[in-house]
């Protein structure tokens, strides 16, 4: 059997903010190996942590101490527009608010991640609509934002997480804003990205959601709490 490799690795890993003399630990020595092909949840309460954790992870921020392996590259040697470049070519980004552009269609708004990666047009419009096609949307390709559901806007933003095909889906409580059913199709998109081999990285406050995950790492000020193997796992 092949040994996976790690994807992601946080060593040291601490986010420090100054407010006057005194310093306050939004993350305090963290260390998570993340493998390639894992589904983890990163769980914790509003003000644990998660979010500045999600930062790190999807390389919207550097550490103020310790170091940060993507696909076996530190990230801290990466100057502002290579960083930029490799974030877009690895890490997806699913928010819980969609971040959709209002004027643009479900198309522009998928195809503008490629654009900016300055993809051919060609190969940018085969992998657009192979990514809208993987999340049920072809027959909305050229509706906007205000013309579809929650459900369906939060499947266009899976859809431009997808289409530059990177090494990590990262989702931020990508259910918050839709009802039971349409967030349990979200969960059912991300758990069938899992066996399709993706690494996906889930932020949550809610341990129902969490039960989804494989891996489930608990994260209390600052610091993990908690890192196990889901035997329970929630199966969709």
């Amino acid at each position: 059997m092949t040994q996976k490799s790690p994807i992601l690795e946080l060593i040291d890993v601490s986010k420090i903010y100054t407010m006057g003399e005194e310093s306050l630990y939004a993350l305090n020595k963290i260390n998570l190996k993340i493998m390639t092909g894992e589904f983890v949840a990163i769980l914790g309460k509003s003000g644990s942590g998660k979010s500045t954790m999600m930062n790190m992870m999807g390389v919207l921020d550097k550490p103020s101490q310790g170091q940060i392996l993507l696909k076996g590259e530190n990230i801290s040697l990466l100057d502002s527009d290579k960083l930029a470049d490799f974030r877009g070519r690895s890490v997806g980004f699913i928010f819980q608010q969609y971040n959709l552009i209002p004027r643009l269609t479900a198309y522009e708004n998928v195809k503008l991640s490629l654009d900016f990666l300055d993809y051919d047009e060609e190969k940018a419009e085969i992998q657009t609509l192979d990514a809208l096609k993987s999340v049920d949307l072809t027959d909305k390709i050229n509706h906007l934002p205000t013309q579809l559901s929650g459900g369906q806007q939060q499947r266009v933003s899976i859809a431009r997480s997808l289409v530059a095909k990177p090494a990590i889906i990262l989702a931020d409580e990508p259910t918050g804003a839709l009802d039971s059913k349409t967030g349990h199709d979200v969960m059912h998109i991300l758990n069938s990205l899992w066996k399709e081999n993706k690494t996906v990285i889930m932020i949550t406050h809610d341990l129902n959601l969490a039960k989804f995950a494989s891996r489930i790492v608990e994260i209390s000020d600052g610091k993990i709490v908690k890192d196990y193997i889901n035997k329970n796992k929630q199966e969709i």
